[in-house]
């Protein structure tokens, strides 16, 4: 007999244990049986006395009393007409592949055909069906001996799969309504699979169950041992579903036991603990503010600020709309954790928006970020920027301000988690966008606090997370939202131009540019890729228009009575800054640029984006974008230039952006056309999900219940030392490098 941790050699053989090894690694007992089934073969319904409808798939047993080779008319090559008595009728089948199926298909025979019902002149009959040869004198029993199978398509894969060296064909396997289908390769087929699942299971022993009775008596679950059963071999759909079900919910709770147990070992972490002061920069920044703070702003400002304040790390997402206010609540929460003598560090993706989040910081805070100069306020820090294209003596006046504490906010890209980047006594991180970072950027940040402390952690994100992806890729950390826009924005209207059934319109979007900037206002014009790209002769041209060729097109055209200004990630750091700087300050009025403009840039005075060759981009980033606008007191207009087939799917999903301005309502359309197999996989970890049952977009049900457990677990016993079941649970539902990842901090 076998438990589940058994290794398959000791079970299957080495040769079919190697095999599984090398197309799934699949390596134990319980490796094999969550290789679920992601489909069920019906064996059709049996031949009545009336002719099937259509379309039906049915299974007949006869002889074969015709069987002619005939030569096809329209191309080469010969198809085998045969005709089956089964019954009280005769059946018509077609082989397309004549000569390769006649040594098998032979007058006299008997035989299995399974296929679809295709009519023909009134007339039905069977094409290319899958088919079995039986032994003319079969006894009574269900094992028929035969000395190999003949037989093509799935039939002959299914009586294969229960034949046995030495002995006969187990035929009870086509007396079962359901037979399973696996994920398979051209090595390993599906049958092959179901030969040794079948092989595991009459060995296996009954199987114990992780789960306590109450949780799933609560969630109405049926054992672990029923539902490993009747995943692989069901009588019907309803075992199919509430297998289903149980394996879902097991898929839940080990993700949310890895998060859990992270959880755990944040809370009891050392941190600096900063309570706000009431004659601090924080507060002499909130009277200086020339506007109110929504009252999602002060909400949430409440929530961060209660969390600095313990002597354990917070952990918090802060996720809101475009435009919402994330940077000033942000700012904020770095002051109180300043007043309490501590250094804070911003984590930017790009230098664009690291000069931008500089540029903005300090203008927001005045003279309280101007520490150590001469308008500097009576309380005050100062604010430096560290990137990668920063000169040499620029990097080092900014790395001397760090490591003294003369800087109590650094603000930077990557190069912040360079070796040779030490701080005074860091006290907390900030990630904006925290997609663009993976787990061990993060870490090698917060490991620059000094030994034995954790500095606060803040990720933001304008990317809205669905609620069931932030319990199950972030579920380690506490969320905030921000929902409202500030007072006085107006919505963006967005229109959707299809610019080759309507050029007109095209003409339109330019004069509606022009109209914009002699009322004093500004635009931006976004392509999907540069321009520069090398070409190689056998590669075909790309067919969109490139940021280069827009740029030259419009300044000497459609807009040549303005000022427009390029901006591109491989221009140099400093052009990529004088650009920004100009289009800030006005001196630009027409931006032509690349997605380096996607998230953080804040120039209040454009009005208008158009987005060209719109159905390039994601609906999540396609949202991203047309956020830089309309942030001032003027409504905005964004345009989506597409030559997309108008009603394709592109262009359906262009629509559909265009009708909402609701983050979090085109998250879950973007997840949904990505099929949500990166939540979990190449975006953070750079391997694909492992998630076989478990939909992060539908099962918030099951999720959130899982959670509720997993973290009642950990409460009570933090290394599941105690629970050796769900240990086990936790690491066979998900694969080696998916646990390493979620179980690093």
């Amino acid at each position: 007999m076998a438990d589940l941790g058994d290794r398959l050699d000791h079970l299957l053989g080495k040769k079919a244990a190697d095999t599984l090894v090398e197309a799934f690694d699949i390596t134990t007992v319980e490796d094999l049986l969550r290789h679920y089934p992601n489909r069920y073969a019906s064996q059709g319904q049996p031949l009545t006395e009336g002719d099937p409808p259509d379309g039906a798939h049915i299974t007949i047993v006869g002889d074969i009393v015709k069987s002619d080779l005939v030569k096809m008319r329209n191309r080469p090559g010969h198809m085998l007409k045969v005709v089956l008595a089964a019954d009280k009728q005769q059946v018509d089948a077609t082989f397309f592949n004549g000569m390769k199926v006649r040594h098998n298909i032979k007058v006299g025979r008997r035989a299995m055909f399974s296929g679809t019902v295709k009519y023909f002149r009134e007339k039905w009959g069977l094409n290319h069906p899958g088919y079995l040869i039986l032994p003319e004198d079969r006894e009574s029993d269900d094992i028929v001996a035969m000395d190999r199978v003949r037989g093509g398509g799935t039939l002959a894969g299914m009586a294969r799969s229960t034949q046995d060296p030495g002995q006969g064909v187990d035929m009870s396997i086509f007396d079962r309504p359901l037979l399973p289908v696996y994920p398979a390769t051209s090595k390993l087929e599906s049958w092959d699979i179901m030969r040794c699942v079948r092989q595991v299971l009459d060995q296996l022993d009954p199987v114990d169950d992780p789960l306590p009775q109450g949780v799933r008596g609560e969630h109405s679950l049926i054992g672990l041992d029923e539902a490993l059963r009747a995943i692989h071999f069901p009588d019907t759909q309803d075992e199919i579903d509430r297998a289903k079900d149980r394996l879902r919910f097991d898929e839940a709770t080990a993700l949310q036991l890895v998060l859990a147990q992270r959880r755990n070992e944040n809370s009891i972490r050392n941190a600096p603990p900063c309570p706000p002061r009431s004659d601090g920069i924080a507060a002499a920044f909130e009277k200086l503010l020339p506007f109110e703070l929504t009252d999602g702003q002060n909400e949430v400002a409440q929530e961060i600020s209660s969390d600095l304040s313990n002597a354990h790390p917070m952990s918090r997402l802060l996720q809101g709309e475009v435009g919402s206010g994330k940077t000033i609540v942000a700012l904020r929460a770095m002051l109180q954790v300043v007043d309490a003598g501590f250094q804070c560090a911003l984590l930017a993706p790009t230098e664009v928006l690291a000069a931008q989040h500089y540029r903005s910081l300090r203008a927001l805070l005045g003279p309280l970020g101007n520490a150590g100069e001469l308008d500097a306020g009576e309380v005050a820090t100062k604010i430096v920027a560290l990137t990668g294209s920063m000169s040499t003596s620029a990097k080092r006046t900014a790395l001397l301000a760090a490591v003294t504490g003369e800087a109590g906010i650094v603000i930077g890209t990557h190069a912040l988690i360079q070796h040779n980047v030490e701080f005074f006594d860091l006290g907390m991180v900030v990630i904006d966008e925290q997609h663009r970072f993976g787990v061990e950027q993060r870490d090698a940040l917060r490991a620059k606090a000094k030994q034995g402390t954790s500095p606060h952690l803040l990720v933001m994100t304008a990317t809205p997370i669905p609620r069931t992806i932030a319990m199950t890729t972030l579920g380690d950390l506490e969320t905030s939202t921000l929902r409202e826009l500030p007072r006085g924005r107006s919505p963006i209207v967005t229109s959707v131009v299809p610019a080759n059934a309507k050029p007109a319109w095209v003409d339109r979007a330019w004069a509606r540019i022009n109209e914009e900037v002699a009322a004093g206002r500004q635009a931006y014009i976004v392509c999907s890729r540069i321009g520069d790209e090398k070409v190689s002769a056998s590669d075909k041209e790309p067919q969109t228009h490139s940021v280069i060729d827009m740029f030259e097109e419009l300044r000497h055209g459609a807009l040549a009575g303005i000022e427009v200004g390029l901006l591109h990630g491989r221009l140099p750091a400093e052009e990529k800054d004088g650009v920004m700087r100009a289009f800030t300050d006005g001196d630009i009025d027409v931006l032509v640029c690349t997605t380096v403009v996607e998230v953080g840039v804040d120039v209040p005075n454009a009005t208008v984006m158009v987005i060209i060759d719109a159905d390039r981009f994601g609906v999540s980033q396609l949202h991203q974008l047309r956020g830089r606008i309309g942030r001032g007191g003027h409504k905005g207009l964004c345009i989506l230039v597409s030559e997309a087939n108008p009603v394709g799917p592109a262009f359906a999903r262009l629509q559909a952006v265009s009708a909402t301005n609701d983050g979090f309502e085109l998250a879950v359309l973007d997840l949904r056309q990505r099929r949500e197999g990166d939540v979990l996989g190449a975006a953070q970890s750079g391997t694909d999900t492992t998630l076989r049952l478990l939909s992060l977009l539908d099962d918030l049900e099951i999720i959130s219940a899982a959670q509720d457990f997993a973290r009642s677990v950990i409460a009570d016993d933090p290394g599941l030392a105690r629970h050796p079941g769900l240990a086990a649970m936790m690491k066979s539902a998900l694969d080696g490098e998916r646990l390493e990842y979620l179980s690093k901090t």
